[in-house]
């Protein structure tokens, strides 16, 4: 559990004004003083994060973030980042006081409410103002899913309050956390193999794999299937000696070209980007979105988006070969830019076409917040296994094994003028 990857956790977010006890509330839920906590408002001037295991939910991520009340010279800045917050989050939790319910209280539920987010509403500090019933139904009128009591201070009271914590997270937890959706699982029956294709380059981490292509191993034993894993160098190799073919190839994107071509044209194939834009985006949206390529003209912009900065290497994915391929298609003057983090450029609108990362740093509701926000203001967005896949001409290919997207791209075609072969 402590190794499980921030994307893979449920996302809780703490909000209230300064000094409603946020900081005490999350060292009460962890069992240990991981937040400063201080009688001084303000105390709190980032957003702070702890990941811990929360039985019986398992891997969760805290986010404890400054008071919607902040007063100080940074208020502005703490603020912005508190809001931002609301992006990454899959549960709002509002702590608030008996009795005090005004405009930084209503600000967060109307954010919550934008966002779609459930909300825990918990009335902190009971020790010294109880919880009033009047109050508690003001609450849950105010659009609270759940409301519950709880002291940081009183033993029983910080236990009683505990266990109704987790009570009101299983009620309200989203069904995406509960039954995500599918990896490569349901592409392989019980029993069946997957080969996946791991090229070792530079940008591979030593020693071992990187997430997505562990993730999909697992996601394959979970299901009482196997995998094969092979260098693109021996993959040939591999498929002269299987008695019978594989029930599923998954390549990375760098190497789809290669992959197709070797591939038997009767075993269903795709790429780990795919896969993960299934996972945690939507994968008819990205498929529409790629075909914006064929509209990009001389002089237009184009945003490469990764979600998380590394250490870039000579021949990065994003930076290096995704715009040299982009060009090599297109045969135009272009302006390529590269963005990394979880923000958008403010001048996102000024862009022809986004093509995101595969996200596998990101959970599912922040990579859905991305896609939304480039839709809100007209952008296409695709993301990079689709992209490389359409420049190389393999999309379709790569696409067979899930049909409904295969449709929204044809569709796509159709519309954009293109004669689909």
């Amino acid at each position: 559990m402590e190794k499980t990857p921030k994307s893979m956790r449920l996302h809780i977010a703490l909000f209230g004004r300064a000094n409603v006890g946020k900081s005490s509330f999350l060292n009460m839920v962890s069992g240990q003083d991981i937040a400063i906590t201080s009688p001084l408002p303000g105390t709190t001037t980032d957003v702070v994060e702890k990941s811990m295991e929360l039985l019986p939910l398992g891997p969760i991520v805290f986010f404890d973030t400054a008071g919607f009340n902040d007063t100080t010279e940074l208020a502005a800045s703490r603020l912005r980042k508190t809001t931002e917050t609301f992006r990454r989050a899959e549960i709002v939790v509002i702590l608030c006081e008996n009795g005090v319910w005004e405009e930084p209280e209503t600000h967060i539920m109307q954010l919550a409410v934008e966002h779609k987010l459930p909300v825990v509403a918990a009335i902190n500090k009971i020790d010294s103002n109880p919880a009033d019933p009047v109050f508690i139904e003001k609450l849950k009128a105010a659009g609270a899913r759940s409301v519950i009591a709880v002291s940081s201070i009183i033993p029983a009271q910080r236990e009683t309050g505990l266990a109704a914590f987790k009570e009101a997270l299983i009620a309200i937890c989203p069904e995406d956390f509960i039954n995500p959706p599918p990896l490569v699982g349901d592409l392989l029956p019980s029993g069946g193999l997957a080969v996946l294709i791991v090229p070792i380059d530079l940008q591979a981490p030593k020693g071992r794999l990187i997430l997505p292509q562990v993730q999909t191993i697992r996601d394959a034993l979970d299901n009482d299937a196997s995998a094969l894993v092979v260098k693109e160098r021996e993959y040939v190799h591999l498929l002269e000696r299987l008695n019978t073919p594989p029930d599923l190839i998954v390549c990375d994107s760098q190497v789809v070209m290669k992959m197709v071509a070797d591939t038997p044209k009767s075993v269903p194939c795709t790429t780990f980007s795919i896969l993960f834009s299934r996972l945690k985006g939507d994968m008819q949206l990205l498929a529409r979105g790629v075909v914006a390529i064929e509209q990009i003209k001389h002089g237009d912009k184009i945003l490469i988006a990764e979600s998380c900065s590394h250490h870039a290497a000579a021949d990065d994915i994003g930076r290096v070969k995704i715009p040299r391929w982009l060009r090599q298609y297109l045969g135009a003057d272009i302006e390529i830019d590269v963005y990394s983090g979880r923000d958008y450029p403010e001048n996102l609108k000024e862009y022809s076409l986004v093509v995101h990362c595969g996200s596998c740093m990101l959970n599912r509701r922040e990579t859905l917040a991305r896609l939304q926000m480039a839709e809100r203001v007209g952008v296409p967005i695709t993301n990079y296994g689709m992209c490389i896949a359409y420049v190389q001409g393999v999309l379709e290919r790569v696409l067979t094994p899930f049909p409904a997207a295969l449709d929204a791209y044809k569709r796509a075609r159709g519309m954009n003028g293109k004669i689909y072969s």
